[in-house]
């Protein structure tokens, strides 16, 4: 029996040991999607221009919200500051996955970006928790609120997280962890474009009621939308198979295969929020087909499904039986 160990290899290259049966099948796979983008080498500038603006303008809502006491000011510097942790998190993560594998991290620290996006949706629900229960307190006992200031500085707030967004849009799709920042930021913007609507209400009419209102329509948005984040990244830490992948296409394409008569043991997980690995067994009757089956197979998977990092392992029909086989046995 032989096993085959191939993976995609990227700039930053492993440097493993090379067993007798492991052979490596070069290119540039993607991750079940044409918007796979690797973070560290694209995302670097905007993680680092994102959390400067953000920073800078927390700096500057909190100081206003502070001023003039309005609720919905000091809960969008609350979130903005969350946010600027939520990026660091998520560049942090970004650049650990470019990390060598070591003797006890064999996959390096890739998956550190399923925790970021787990994190970050965790962290985000928790910040909208605080300012919902500042808005329902708020009602209670409302404060006058300087419609204009509020109005101003959160104008400000639309382009700042807008223009963070947009660095973020292109790997929203490939990348739950880049999604992750990107829906930070988005929502962040959603906060402040409820805030300047609250503020425009407040000078027309005076009703100070208009603020707290707004801060929990913005935490029922935001929440709408970081569901989505929480739910994969969750399922992601779990070991799940990614998002967009069929399991059953997948043992399908592997039966397929000519000289396979069965595939067991199979799994397919992902190694961080770009990369996804596969292992499984192929029982093979004529006997071991070669390593160029064997890259084919792994240059299929990649093609197909984007699966970048395969290992099989080749049985021979007629026994002993695998312990692996049967569908139960992990």
């Amino acid at each position: 029996m032989g096993q085959h160990h191939a993976h995609d290899h990227h700039d930053h290259d492993h440097g493993h040991d090379h067993g007798q049966n492991h052979d490596h099948a070069h290119g540039h796979g993607h991750h079940h999607g044409p918007g796979h983008v690797h973070a560290p080498a694209s995302f670097g500038r905007a993680f680092a221009i994102g959390i400067a603006l953000n920073t800078g303008f927390v700096l500057i809502e909190g100081g206003y919200g502070f001023l003039t006491d309005s609720v919905a000011l000091l809960a969008d510097a609350g979130h903005n500051l969350s946010d600027v942790l939520g990026l660091v998190v998520a560049w942090a993560a970004a650049t650990l996955g470019q990390r060598r594998p070591t003797a006890r991290f064999t996959y390096g620290l890739r998956s550190s970006s399923i925790l970021a996006a787990l994190f970050n949706a965790v962290f985000l629900l928790v910040a909208v928790g605080a300012i919902a229960l500042e808005a329902v307190q708020r009602f209670s006992a409302p404060a006058p609120v300087p419609g204009l200031t509020v109005t101003i500085v959160a104008l400000v707030g639309i382009a700042v997280n807008g223009i963070t967004a947009w660095l973020f849009a292109s790997g929203r799709k490939g990348d739950l962890n880049i999604r992750g920042a990107y829906l930070h930021m988005l929502a962040d913007a959603a906060v402040s474009a409820g805030v300047v609507v609250a503020g425009l209400v407040i000078l027309w009419t005076g009703w100070t009621w208009v603020d707290p209102l707004t801060s929990l329509v913005i935490v029922a948005v935001i929440v709408a939308g970081t569901w989505g984040l929480l739910r994969d990244s969750v399922v992601l830490s779990l070991d799940a198979v990614p998002p967009g992948i069929d399991p059953a296409d997948v043992r399908r394409c592997l039966a397929e295969r000519p000289g396979v008569s069965e595939v067991h043991d199979l799994h397919v997980w992902p190694m961080s929020t770009t990369e996804t690995a596969l292992t499984a067994h192929l029982v093979m009757p004529a006997g071991h087909p070669g390593n160029a089956f064997l890259n084919d197979c792994a240059a299929t998977l990649r093609r197909r499904f984007g699966i970048a990092h395969v290992t099989l392992q080749v049985e021979l029909a007629g026994g002993p039986a695998c312990a692996l086989a049967p569908d139960h046995v992990v």
